[in-house]
Parts: C-alpha cells; sequence; structure tokens
C-alpha cells in the first residue's frame, strides 16, 4: 500500500513526486517521463516562457533547468527562447536525479477502495494507495472545433498530435488558432515549403513584445517587475500568488481564468510568421469541412466579408485544451461524479488540491479556475507541488494506523533530527 501514487509524469508528476519523497511519502509515479514534450511537440520549437521561469520543483530548489543547460553547455539566459527537446532533456534528467520511484507503465483506471484508491497499469497490475495525484498533463483535454470533429484523422489533427511536421512537406495545410502553437507551427510548415494558411476568429494577431532586460533601472523594475508569467503586477500575481488567487470571489477568478493571457505569438516568431508567405485568414470561423476528391472543402464565415470557401489536405487544430470533469476518463465513473463541478466544468479545487473525493488531489490545468493562469504553465509546478504535498501530509495524518513518515535527502535517505 503507497501512501501516494502520482499518475502522470509531466512537470507537475515529476515536481510532486519529487517533494513527495523528499517528505518520506512512499509515492511512486507513473507514465512517460516528458512524454508529450518528447512525443507530441513538432522538432525546431521553442520554449515559450522564460528558462527562469521552466523550473521543475524540487525541495530547495535543486535540480533547476539552469543547472541542467550549465552540466550539458547549453545557454538558458533570460530573453533568449530555449529549444523544446532541451527542456524535454532536462525533464528526463530531473526525472533521474530527483525521483526514485519511477514506473513508466500508463494508469488504465483509478477507483476507490475500503482503504484508499486501486490504480490499474494497462498491463493488469493493481497499485493500491491511500492517496491519488491526477496530474495528467494536457493531452486528456484537446479542444477541436465541432465543424471538424466527425472527419477522420487523414484530414484533421490537433497540434498536440505531430512531433514531425514532414508529412505535409509538399501538401496545402490549414492551421486554424492565432495561438502560439498554431503560430509557430504555421511558421515551421512555411519554412519546409509546405503551403499554410492560418484561420482564427480574431480580428488580428496579437504578439508578445520583446521581454526588458533582467537589469533595470529600480523604477522600471517597480511598475512592471519580472513574473514567470510575463512583466507586470497582475501577471506577477498570477504567477507568485496562486494562494491568494484562490481567495479572490469565485465569478472573478472563472473570468480571470478564462480572459487572463489569451492567444498571443512570441515576439521571436513574429518575422517568421511575417516572412514565410503564409495566408492570413483573419476574423473568419470553419462552419463546414467535408472531404472532397480527396482533399477538404471549407467553408468559413466571417463578421465583415461573408462567406469563403476552399480546399486544403489538412487541418491542424491547434485549439487549445479544455479541462472538464467529464473528460477525466482515468477516473472510474463513481469517482469523476463525486467531483464538484466548476466554473466550464471544471472540478472543484480546494486548499491543497484537493478534490471533493477524500485522498484524490488534481494539478495542472482543471486547477485553472482556482488556482489561476499560473496553472496552465510549467511555472505553475513551483507553487503546486508543496502545496499538494502538504495537502496529501494532512490527509495521510488524519488516515488511522499510519505512522508519520521521516524526511529524507534528495536520494531518498532518512535525515537524522539535530542533536
Amino acid at each position: 500500500m503507497h501512501d501516494l501514487l502520482v499518475v502522470g509524469a509531466g512537470p507537475y508528476g515529476l515536481s510532486i513526486a519529487a517533494h513527495a519523497q523528499a517528505r518520506g511519502l512512499d509515492a511512486r509515479v507513473l507514465g512517460r517521463p516528458m512524454a508529450s514534450w518528447r512525443d507530441h511537440m513538432p522538432r525546431g520549437m521553442f520554449l515559450k516562457s522564460e528558462p527562469w521561469a521552466s523550473h521543475l520543483s524540487a525541495p530547495g530548489g535543486r535540480f533547476g533547468l539552469d543547472r541542467y543547460c550549465a552540466r550539458v553547455g547549453v545557454p538558458a539566459e533570460h530573453g533568449r527562447p530555449l529549444p523544446v527537446e532541451t527542456f524535454a532533456e532536462y525533464g528526463l534528467w530531473f526525472a533521474r536525479e530527483a525521483v526514485s520511484q519511477l514506473d513508466e507503465r500508463l494508469a488504465e483506471s483509478v477507483d476507490a477502495t475500503p482503504d484508499g484508491f486501486v490504480l490499474r497499469t494497462r498491463d493488469g497490475e493493481a497499485l493500491h494507495a491511500r492517496a491519488v495525484a491526477l496530474a495528467t498533463g494536457l493531452l486528456p483535454y484537446t479542444h477541436v472545433p465541432e465543424a471538424l470533429r466527425k472527419l477522420s484523422a487523414e484530414h484533421v489533427s490537433h497540434s498536440s498530435h505531430h512531433n514531425d511536421l514532414g508529412r505535409f512537406r509538399d501538401a496545402d495545410v490549414t492551421v486554424v488558432g492565432a495561438g502560439q502553437a498554431a503560430l509557430e507551427i504555421a511558421a515551421l510548415l512555411a519554412e519546409q515549403g509546405t503551403r499554410v494558411r492560418i484561420v482564427a476568429r480574431a480580428a488580428a494577431l496579437n504578439w508578445n513584445t520583446v521581454p526588458p532586460s533582467w537589469t533595470r533601472p529600480w523604477h522600471q523594475s517597480l511598475r512592471a517587475p519580472h513574473s514567470g508569467l510575463g512583466c507586470g503586477w497582475r501577471n506577477w500575481f498570477y504567477s507568485e500568488r496562486p494562494g491568494a488567487f484562490r481567495r479572490l470571489p469565485e465569478r472573478t477568478r472563472a473570468a480571470i481564468a478564462e480572459s487572463a493571457l489569451g492567444p498571443a505569438g512570441a515576439w521571436w516568431v513574429r518575422d517568421r510568421v511575417h516572412a514565410g508567405a503564409i495566408d492570413l485568414r483573419m476574423g473568419r470561423t470553419i462552419v463546414d469541412a467535408r472531404p472532397s476528391a480527396g482533399r477538404l472543402h471549407v467553408r468559413t464565415v466571417g463578421t465583415t466579408q461573408g462567406l469563403e470557401e476552399f480546399e486544403t489536405d489538412h487541418v491542424i487544430a491547434a485549439t487549445g485544451f479544455r479541462a472538464t470533469r467529464e473528460r477525466m476518463t482515468v477516473l472510474a465513473p463513481r469517482v469523476r461524479h463525486m467531483l464538484a463541478p466548476g466554473p466550464g466544468h471544471t472540478p472543484r479545487v480546494g486548499r491543497g488540491f484537493t478534490s471533493a473525493y477524500p485522498g484524490l488531489f488534481l494539478a495542472g490545468l482543471v486547477t485553472t479556475p482556482d488556482y489561476g493562469p499560473a496553472m496552465r504553465f510549467v511555472h505553475g509546478a513551483t507553487y503546486t507541488a508543496p502545496a499538494l504535498v502538504a495537502g496529501v501530509e494532512r490527509y495521510l495524518s488524519r488516515q488511522p494506523g499510519r505512522a508519520a513518515p521521516e524526511p529524507t535527502g534528495p536520494m531518498g535517505v532518512k535525515c537524522l533530527a539535530n542533536g
């Protein structure tokens, strides 16, 4: 019987496991480490967040991205984009250094038992635990516009379904969306010679500006401090005070979670998009798409130009993710249905990232309505991991017959009390 099973081995899952094991909990993490970063992002992409805001979390700030980059001789500098491949390799190094019980099998289901939970792996083994932390990342929550959902994978895919865009080299591809994923994928496609158009509801593309220098006069820093989500006091609050964000009125939290840090491209993609002969069709929505002689016949409508039609070989929906209770299908229905619904059908999350089901803890995107926009980014793991593990410890301390764990060092060595 484990104290904690962590489902998911991305930045949040690995960070939670590192903190839990350092606290002396018998914690095991399941999943291929950094799988979404290794297998679901096209080669050639860069990390949008600053390197100093992209650390996985371990007690004492050990095993940061800067330390890894120094070991392998890769610059990790403010204002210098870092390749996604480097970040994925960093996550694997973090897993080796900071996590002692890593099981690369995937979880098939999580159900409740009289004394906790049972997790069944895809190869059929049953693992038992007193508590479970669900940190499954973004992939279970991919969102595709309704007009495209009934089409086959031959003609439509989500942006997270690609790690190699080479198959589209001689094709005509339509990218839907105006955020970083859409713009960077469109740039990569254009740079390999693919005919590319972007279709987006937004009237114009929005671009993040070049970040100001890390070292600035004090009055500039005071007016717009750096934060893990960008400059400014509002971003600083979202980034550095998720616990205070949770105390805002529910209506305010929901509005911020829906609107803050909306679709925008990184400053270093802008010139690539505008230089890439990309056909920009802004202010338009796809209303119908049908197979036609091996291609897709697409119809769009706009607020000013009315109906437009065109043909394309493939549509990539870079339309983000929507985390809802119903899509948390790794949970058995009787567990999933007991989660209290919040704004947008996300499950409510309380102090210590507790769910409404005792012993079940949630992390990542699904916690955005309660803990704020930081939970959509790697940076949110730095708050989530220690706070969630503290919540697990409070929960376990109330369970009968369980002795308090002894905190351990970074490699699982028991820490001796002073004196």
